[in-house]
């Protein structure tokens, strides 16, 4: 007698291949996706709200583009001028903002000299010393990058050195342990440590040096994405004025694109973390 085998007969169904996971967008696809959705719900918000509010003032999207094409020629040179200006006072702000955080923040004795001065200033809004600025650097590009670099500055700088104090003794001790110096306690334990508080101010700054900006543009100055803008309210041409305030969103969308990648780059051990 045949011993009984588990082998399909000839009208059995075969069995269904195992359905295969479907396949993750990619991390740059997904971007794109999400900034491409968001780009369509400011623009449709913008739409519905010109409609209610039914006011010269604040053109459709639909008359504003074609001002973009048409101002193009005088768009450009003001959006490289702000680009200049912004850029420039970043950098002088946060790179001598990131040692003295961590100064201030890894020594007691320089935190508790120091402390009370940065407490004085910090909360100073920086746009008040423009008319001062502008009585000592004069008109042109100098008096709006300082204004942005002293903005950065201090945003940086409480940033980093709150960071910095928050580094467990138990890292630095650990790292000290496998004969690390100074320097490599630095290298290894506390700039990791500082780096995601870092990009997080220089975010936040980017943002409030736009702001700046604009005001320091509008207040003085004939060049630039601010005087374009305020140039074309006081002809109202309201549409024109739109245009250059497209502009100045995309100046801020570009500085914190570029300070994301930037990020990504020097800190990919958090992507590693995550599995991201």
């Amino acid at each position: 007698m045949a011993a009984p085998t588990d082998s399909p007969r000839r009208g059995d169904a075969a069995p269904a291949p195992a359905a295969r996971a479907p396949r993750a967008m990619p991390k740059a696809l997904r971007k794109v996706v999400g900034y491409a959705l968001a780009f369509a719900i400011v623009l449709l918000g913008w739409h519905l709200t010109s409609i209610a509010v039914d006011s010269p003032a604040l053109p459709t999207p639909t008359q504003t583009v074609p001002m973009i094409g048409r101002y193009f020629g005088a768009i450009a040179p003001a959006f490289w001028v702000s680009l200049y200006r912004i850029v420039g006072g970043i950098l002088i702000g946060a790179v001598p903002a990131v040692p003295i955080g961590l100064a201030l923040g890894r020594s007691r004795r320089a935190d508790a000299v120091l402390a009370p001065v940065l407490y004085l200033l910090y909360p100073v809004p920086k746009i008040v010393l423009l008319p001062v600025l502008l009585v000592l650097l004069g008109l042109g590009d100098a008096p709006k990058i300082a204004l942005i670099a002293l903005t950065v500055f201090f945003q940086v700088l409480v940033s980093v050195r709150d960071s910095a104090k928050l580094v467990p003794e138990e890292s630095i001790l650990s790292v000290r342990s496998l004969g690390a110096g100074r320097m490599g306690v630095y290298r290894h334990v506390i700039l990791p440590a500082v780096m995601p508080e870092l990009f997080t101010a220089l975010r936040i700054g980017s943002g409030t040096a736009v702001a700046v900006l604009f005001l320091a543009e509008s207040f003085a100055g004939s060049t630039g994405l601010g005087y374009f803008i305020v140039d074309s309210w006081g002809r109202l041409a309201y549409a024109r004025m739109f245009a250059g305030i497209v502009a100045m969103a995309a100046l801020g969308v570009l500085l914190y694109a570029v300070i994301d990648v930037i990020e990504g780059r020097l800190t990919r051990w958090r992507r590693a973390g995550t599995g991201a």
